[in-house]
């Protein structure tokens, strides 16, 4: 393929998940920087897969979802032929070096990165983006990175929706339902370094609720790593425990942080957290997930095409 005729390509980074049941310690080990998980931390996850509908991996079918409706969109934006996505993984193959790595094979030149997830912070987003820049170099790539799309209006109207339409299930209750924002927790000494994901969090969950009609919500956190370092807090457990003291019966949850049915809400929701909520009386729900939403789809798309006008791509 020439340069002239390549198009600009588009690399969608995810975190990436096994394929399967047998692949999940070597993830676990890439996840620990090479050094394998105790036999006691693989059985933990191990089990947490099994828990999901007999041990499915949806992440990686949204993913894969996700890159194709995307691809659909920019063609129907910008013209078939214009962009082109390559999948781009922090923990899995294809790795992120694998996916700047194909786009050099097919002779692109230039290319926009995007992450599926719409807040920016340093430890997450920003090492994406790290990996994808030095491997981009390497080919003679022109990369810009989008680090954060968190209040694009597709996004925020998509969020509300499923707010909305999830209090809804509450019937005559929904009066009387306290909405959940929650996101992955990060070690907190993100603060110290005035890192952008907390606010922008805040700032998206305050989009939602104000779109939504929302006036009884807070935010926490979920899903934190055990490192033995402090990670940002409360953790949803901890502010489940707080409202049942309160006498609040009824939690929906919206974890705007999450884009994709994967295990931090398929287990640490569904299956941790309402078990939890169920021991105190409580009936805790949550929102659809956005996976491939058209909307979801059009805020990226809109956000790539924007990028790629200001770099001149």
């Amino acid at each position: 393929m020439s340069q002239e005729s390549a198009p600009i390509g588009v690399l969608v980074m995810s975190y990436g998940t096994p394929e399967n049941m047998e692949g999940i310690e070597a993830y676990y080990t890439h996840i620990r920087r090479g050094h394998p998980p105790t036999a006691e931390q693989l059985e933990d996850l191990t089990s947490r897969y099994r828990s999901i509908v007999g041990g499915v991996f949806p992440l990686r079918a949204n993913t894969n979802r996700q890159v194709e409706a995307l691809q659909r969109t920019l063609d129907e934006l910008a013209g078939e032929g214009r962009y082109k996505c390559y999948q781009g993984l922090k923990h899995a193959a294809p790795f992120i070096e694998d996916g700047v790595a194909a786009m050099a094979a097919d002779g692109i030149k230039e290319a926009v990165s995007i992450v599926l997830t719409p807040q920016y912070s340093s430890m997450s987003v920003g090492g994406y983006v790290k990996r994808a820049k030095e491997e981009a170099e390497k080919h003679g790539i022109r990369l810009a990175a989008i680090e954060s799309y968190h209040l694009h209006p597709e996004l925020i109207s998509a969020l509300a929706k499923r707010v909305k339409a999830g209090i809804d299930r509450f019937g005559e209750d929904r009066e009387n339902v306290l909405v959940l924002f929650s996101a992955h927790s990060l070690p907190e000494k993100i603060v110290e370094m005035k890192d952008p994901y907390p606010e922008q969090l805040l700032e998206t969950s305050r989009a939602v609720a104000e779109q939504a009609g929302i006036s009884r919500w807070q935010f926490t956190w979920q899903s934190a790593g055990q490192t033995g370092q402090k990670w940002l807090g409360p953790d949803i457990l901890e502010t489940i425990d707080s409202l049942s003291r309160e006498g609040v019966k009824n939690v929906f949850v919206a974890p705007v942080g999450f884009v994709s049915d994967h295990l931090e809400v398929l287990y640490d929701l569904d299956i941790e957290a309402r078990k939890f909520a169920a021991e105190r009386g409580m009936r805790l729900e949550r929102i659809e997930m956005l996976n491939n939403d058209s909307q979801y789809m059009k805020a990226m798309a809109e956000t790539i095409l924007g990028a790629a006008v200001v770099l001149k791509l």
